[in-house]
């Protein structure tokens, strides 16, 4: 007989853990008994579910790397005795979040899927019971006794993502998130349909899970316009303790060829600050000497960003400086594939 799957859903607060109290039409967080009462239908699925909530949920606006540690170390502690992990987010920092604990969990092989909604659960036209039906169902899907997903992954709309590859696009639609750089891993149907050769493979077999609890924040993110002066680049580049930018060109990694602009930049660089070249484009790649307007940042020794997401930029550099990659490598490593972040 076939094993029953343990699952377990993290909690972290956002709309897909509200119930609308329909007296007085304010929203609370549900707790697990009322989350079994609101989808009867997590009954039907062929595993065993349990659930842990922080001590206080928080809107996703106020997510930060001490509430990635806490995700980190949840998942740690109940490792050993679940087969899959489900994290309930809200959607306005989920790519952030889902960023960063694919460089927190090294070596990780089994799933942990995040997911969210638009609309509270309980609501008429809610997409939170699809969600989370579906992300239990991917966390608990097995092949030859082991899990078919073994990545953190990002769930909505009929879509697994992976997670370091999405951003959110739009605030209103349920389908909230998009990735423009990488194909989806499974996709929801009348049946899942999984993509195995977009799948993650765990680079190092036997290796046991490593997790990275300190994210170093001493970062930035400034993106280019027409019309940026000097006094605001100077502005970001001398912010005191800075250890990395990421930098949002245009196009493929493009920037203003003023001499004042790159001579800020060749300053910057040359005091030891890591300036990442991500582009400001949703979909596309990093090409820096593909045309003059990039030739100069090639020189200078810019990060090549190429294909990542800006939510994957700002916490792939956060987490190389909390593990104390030395200055001498953090360009090599970071232009390095990870965790499947990048090309």
């Amino acid at each position: 007989m076939k094993k029953k799957t343990n699952i377990l859903l993290i909690y972290t607060g956002g709309t897909i853990g509200m119930v609308k109290d329909y007296e007085t039409g304010a929203l609370r967080a549900f707790n697990f008994d009322e989350l079994i009462k609101n989808i009867p239908e997590l009954n039907q699925l062929d595993c065993t579910l349990k659930g842990v909530s922080f001590k206080k949920p928080i809107d996703s606006s106020n997510m930060n790397p001490g509430y990635w540690s806490l995700i980190a170390s949840i998942i740690e502690e109940h490792y050993a005795d679940h087969d899959g992990f489900v994290v309930l987010h809200g959607s306005d920092t989920m790519s952030y979040s889902a960023s960063a604990l694919s460089f927190m969990l090294e070596n990780l092989d089994k799933p942990v899927i995040f997911t969210g909604s638009q609309l509270p659960i309980g609501d008429l036209r809610t997409d939170a019971k699809e969600n989370l039906i579906t992300s239990i169902e991917i966390a608990s899907l097995q092949e030859n006794g082991k899990p078919v997903v073994q990545e953190v992954g990002l769930y909505f709309e009929y879509k697994l993502y992976r997670g370091n590859r999405t951003t959110k696009i739009n605030a209103e639609h349920f389908e909230a998130f998009a990735s423009l750089n990488y194909p989806p891993l499974v996709e929801s149907g009348v049946h899942l349909k999984v993509h195995p050769n977009y799948l993650l493979k765990k680079s190092a077999k036997n290796k046991s899970l490593l997790v990275h609890k300190k994210m170093d924040d001493r970062v930035a993110i400034l993106k280019l316009f027409p019309g940026i002066n000097q006094d605001v680049m100077k502005a970001v580049l001398q912010i005191p303790h800075l250890k990395a930018l990421v930098l949002e060109t245009y196009g493929a990694g493009n920037a203003p060829m003023d001499d004042w602009f790159l001579q800020e930049l060749k300053s910057a660089v040359k005091k030891g600050l890591h300036i990442i070249n991500v582009t400001q484009c949703s979909g596309g790649s990093v090409f820096m000497g593909h045309y003059e307007t990039s030739e100069k940042l090639k020189e200078m020794q810019l990060i090549n960003g190429k294909d990542i997401t800006t939510e994957a930029a700002i916490t792939k550099a956060m987490y190389l400086l909390g593990t104390g990659v030395p200055d001498a490598l953090f360009k090599t490593i970071y232009e390095t594939p990870l965790r499947g972040e990048m090309v």
